[in-house]
């Protein structure tokens, strides 16, 4: 067996572990909802989490169900569930519509609870802007600070504050009854008030640091933007709980345990990459270079594993996402290395606006590269590693895995 297959079943079993089937399964077995209650799910996961409530609980503790997706990740009916899939990683028509209706299902509820399953995702695909903030101006804020490389928790920060349905506020909309969520975290902090914008949990950022964020990417905003950003959004809320079932740390540590079987030595080295794509490739590729030359800080065969959310600063006009970029810039560093594989993925099977979950490389890669007339350089500077991946058979295709916990990148060593 080679080392490209013993990466893609190092891809294939860790992305398994982490989907959220049997955690929800879990976590609604050894507390289940008293009475009949609304089950909204929102997120890239939502349908499996929907799925595995409804069989878990089955029809009679589900009054309604929503589930609320990206395009393409619904697999079919669920009883008792309405599915509405929406725009990601920008909101659009059906994101408010999805909004709208799960408005309307916890419109009035004087008892009762609401059920809220959470999954990376749900700052896009739920959407219901203030009133006088449009979704133009939603859309033209949230890709301005996605092309300056913010960060999930700068970009939901902002989304905040243009929403009536996040940073708490939708549970706001639902009491006095009381909403619970269990959550997949996508967030390296785990923090509840940043997953998905936090529709059902006090906010813990401020105005202040919203204006800081802009100030510093730089961007034009409208007027209205602007003064949204004066406003405060919740602070305390007395009728939630929250439950984290699933974060990126669970994902590294089977890609450890996946490793480990197939004979490499692990070693997670951090869950919590935030670094430019492109910089975490070339540290990466670094670090398996001072393997292969030293032996440190693991001898071969060994496998080095970071886990979290590289950034992606858009300059160029190609195609991309920042685990295709990080796995291509990783090619450049571990040019000429015998027996060394780099590959970086993303939990849900799709990376950035592209169909791939992220990009596989060897030492052979940039030869090649080179042989076909084909510049990696260039390709970084155009943001279009998508292109050169699929060219020179680097991408890793997973389809929509029905999860969200993050990115996995590697180095493997023989």
């Amino acid at each position: 067996m080679d080392m490209t297959t013993d990466a893609r079943t190092i891809i294939n079993e860790s992305i398994r572990a982490v989907l959220p089937d049997k955690a929800v399964t879990k976590a609604l077995a050894a507390n289940p909802p008293p009475d009949a209650t609304i089950v909204i799910a929102i997120g890239k996961a939502a349908w499996r989490m929907a799925k595995a409530a409804r069989d878990t609980l089955g029809g009679d503790k589900i009054s309604r169900g929503l589930v609320i997706t990206k395009y393409n990740h619904s697999n079919g009916k669920i009883p008792g569930f309405e599915i509405i899939e929406a725009g990601h990683p920008i909101p659009d028509e059906n994101s408010i519509r999805a909004a709208e209706r799960a408005l309307e299902m916890v419109r009035g509820l004087d008892v009762g609870s609401v059920l809220l399953l959470l999954s990376g995702g749900g700052s896009a695909l739920f959407e219901k802007p203030l009133a006088n903030i449009t979704l133009s101006d939603v859309q033209r804020v949230t890709d301005a600070l996605l092309r300056t490389g913010a960060d999930i928790g700068e970009i939901n920060t902002i989304r905040k504050r243009l929403s009536s349905v996040k940073g708490g506020r939708f549970a706001l909309a639902c009491a006095p009854a009381r909403v619970r969520t269990i959550a997949l975290s996508d967030v390296l902090t785990d923090a509840p008030d940043v997953i998905a914008s936090g529709p059902a949990w006090a906010d813990a950022s401020t105005s202040e640091q919203a204006r800081a964020i802009i100030r510093r990417a730089g961007i034009d905003i409208p007027h209205a933007v602007k003064d949204a950003l004066s406003f405060e959004t919740p602070k305390s809320l007395g009728n939630v709980t929250f439950e984290i079932i699933g974060s990126v740390g669970l994902l590294c540590d089977a890609a450890a345990c996946s490793a480990a079987r197939l004979g490499y030595a692990p070693m997670i080295l951090t869950t919590r990459m935030n670094a430019e794509a492109r910089e975490s490739g070339s540290v990466l590729a670094s670090i398996a270079r001072e393997i292969r030359v030293s032996g440190h800080p693991i001898k071969p065969p060994c496998c080095v594993i970071m886990g979290g959310e590289s950034i992606v600063n858009v300059r160029g006009s190609g195609k991309g996402g920042r685990n295709q970029e990080l796995a291509l810039s990783a090619a450049r560093n571990i040019s000429g290395l015998e027996n060394v594989v780099v590959f970086s993925v993303g939990s849900d099977g799709t990376d950035g606006p592209t169909d791939a979950a992220g990009g596989i490389v060897d030492g052979g890669f940039a030869g090649r590269c080179l042989e076909a007339g084909l510049s990696i350089s260039d390709s970084l500077d155009d943001n279009d590693a998508y292109t050169l991946l699929e060219k020179m058979g680097g991408l890793v295709v997973t389809g929509p895995t029905g999860t969200n916990v993050n990115d996995v990148a590697v180095a493997m060593l023989r």
